[in-house]
């Protein structure tokens, strides 16, 4: 395994000093945000592709500070029913896969998507119910003949640009967000479509982090590492759909957090062993969204908390193995 950082919360570095802060507090790999939610302030598509020498000027720098790149990440709705934002994330997405090819990156991570419920629809529809039976008319359009149509064709254009893991980070509010729609749309379109695996997305779910990897065995592309504070006496109240601002500290019913500011070292330490046992020596690629710290100190703890509990070498020369 690798310990890794999402560069994004760096943006107010340029991509040397975020190289260099990384490298020097043991970093060993990179993701970097190319489009999408993200943004592409580290890493444009279009510059790099338009000019060689910015891709050899990245490769300079990635070897000067000893790190490698886990994954282009490019998270957002390409099957948003307004055609600007769907063809927006679209060409982010595609951009990427080229420059993916260009680095010899092989993963890109983003969202499902979430279309809205119809082919006239303004907004996305997040459906949450199996009844009123409407539901189930929304969830059978949306994946039927928007979500499963464009993925085949977006994996094959993938494929014939080296990218061979597109990593969906199981997000509510799109249509991929837990481990069935995970397996569901993997089955549909083929086994280039995988999980970015972020147990903070599934903590405040109900669902078990450690039982979703074994369910997943091979289907892990990528890891987030981030934590969730599931606050229980105001998920008594009101339970875990949450719609109040991530701004409500105190009376939201939960949190992104720091890892370990919401589950403890043991928890993470069977998540970490979990996805050796399955099989997933990739990176474990710290996500920064924690709005009690700032950047530098939810990332510096994220680090020295991860450091002890990775496993670097690997066990196959082991004689009980």
């Amino acid at each position: 395994m690798k310990l890794g950082v999402l560069t994004v919360p760096l943006y107010g570095r340029n991509v040397e000093e975020s190289f260099k802060y990384l490298s020097e507090l043991g970093v060993q790999s990179v993701e970097i945000g190319t489009g999408g939610f993200p943004g592409n302030t580290h890493l444009n598509p279009v510059e790099a592709l338009d000019d060689p020498a910015k891709v050899t000027e990245l490769q300079q720098l990635l070897k000067k500070y000893n790190l490698t790149i886990s994954a282009l990440s490019c998270h957002g709705n390409p099957v948003h029913p307004n055609r600007e934002i769907a063809e927006k994330d679209h060409n982010d997405f595609e951009n990427t896969c080229r420059l993916a090819q260009k680095l010899g990156v092989d993963t890109v991570v983003t969202f499902s998507g979430c279309p809205g419920d119809h082919p006239g629809a303004k907004y996305p529809n997040w459906v949450t119910c199996a009844w009123p039976n409407d539901f189930g008319e929304i969830l059978k359009y949306q994946w039927d003949e928007v979500l499963i149509p464009y993925w085949k064709k977006a994996s094959e254009f993938a494929k014939q640009h080296g990218v061979t893991k597109i990593a969906l980070e199981m997000h509510p509010g799109f249509c991929v967000y837990n481990t069935a729609s995970m397996l569901k749309l993997r089955a549909a379109v083929g086994d280039s479509i995988g999980a970015n695996f972020d147990p903070s997305h599934l903590f405040w779910q109900g669902i078990s982090p450690t039982e979703a990897i074994k369910a997943l065995k091979g289907a892990i592309f990528h890891f987030h590492a981030k934590d969730t504070r599931v606050d229980k006496f105001n998920t008594a109240i009101n339970g875990v759909l949450d719609t109040s601002s991530y701004g409500s500290l105190v009376d939201r019913s939960w949190l992104f957090r720091t890892v370990g500011y919401g589950h403890n070292e043991s928890e993470w330490r069977d998540i970490i062993s979990t996805l050796r046992a399955t099989g997933y020596d990739g990176a474990i690629s710290i996500e920064h969204e924690d709005a009690f710290m700032s950047v530098e100190e939810g990332l510096e703890k994220a680090i020295s908390f991860l450091k002890p509990i990775l496993m670097y070498d690997s066990a196959a020369n082991m004689w009980w193995v």
